[in-house]
């Protein structure tokens, strides 16, 4: 009983070290973001034909903190990464380690590619319909927080999703889920991800299918993946299981 004891607390205390870890980098690119929220401001708004407006001087720095925010997170993605996998790493088997070390920089890329499909694809689409729509009827000007509000809206949930194929792998690897069980919940999936898809879109049905398309694919394309992984999970422990009867 003491034995378990000691070991809850191992595992508390070394949760606590990953934790801390994060924090700390997380603090650093946000410290190192919020010296540079400048350009990274000039970035976003220099493709703009418009202005745009504060409503109070607290805006300003609600912006500041916002953009620092969101791009200290983008940057802190691998260190989270890498901390789970140390988290986990004891429990894994030596060729585990190898192969779950390569999800590391695979969350960051996808990641970013979730960003950029967001920003460049879906962002700039639904941002034209919505001005479209009130042209003639209103005068269209935006303030920087609920412009930038707008831009985190269509991109965030893109990069979080995009992160499905590979958590997926993870977990598959880790013998927590496999793909078979992903094919029973697919329905309750594609419920979960169409309700997603409108809540960030306008009410039309473009907008709606733009986004819901993307999110379904990511889906089945995690069940794919999941499947090469749980084959050769499947494969390793069946040789291992032979190797130890032949050793018997």
């Amino acid at each position: 009983m003491e034995d378990k004891e000691l070991n809850i607390i191992d595992h508390l205390d070394e949760l606590r070290k990953r934790l801390i870890i994060t924090a700390v980098a997380f603090v650093i690119f946000f410290i190192a973001s919020f010296i540079y929220v400048e350009e990274i401001y000039n970035w976003f708004v220099k493709d703009l034909d418009f202005d745009l407006m504060v409503l109070g001087p607290s805006d300003i720095i609600w912006i500041y903190f916002m953009l620092a925010g969101v791009v200290a997170i983008a940057a802190t993605i691998p260190v989270i990464a890498l901390q789970i996998w140390l988290f986990v790493k004891p429990a894994l088997m030596p060729n585990e380690v190898r192969a779950t070390l390569a999800y590391i920089p695979a969350l960051f890329l996808l990641f970013i590619g979730g960003l950029a499909f967001g920003y460049f694809v879906i962002f700039p689409t639904i941002l034209q319909f919505l001005i479209e729509l009130g042209d003639g009827m209103f005068i269209t000007s935006f303030t920087a927080d609920k412009y930038f509000s707008f831009v985190f809206n269509m991109t965030i949930p893109f990069a979080v999703l995009f992160e499905l194929p590979v958590v997926t792998m993870f977990l598959t690897s880790l013998g927590i889920i496999n793909p078979y069980v992903l094919q029973k919940l697919r329905k309750y999936a594609y419920f979960v991800l169409v309700v997603i898809a409108i809540s960030i879109t306008p009410p039309d049905f473009m907008s709606d299918f733009m986004v819901m398309v993307p999110l379904l694919l990511l889906y089945e394309i995690s069940i794919s993946l999941s499947k090469v992984v749980y084959k050769r999970r499947v494969r390793r422990e069946s040789l291992r299981e032979d190797t130890y009867e032949e050793g018997l």
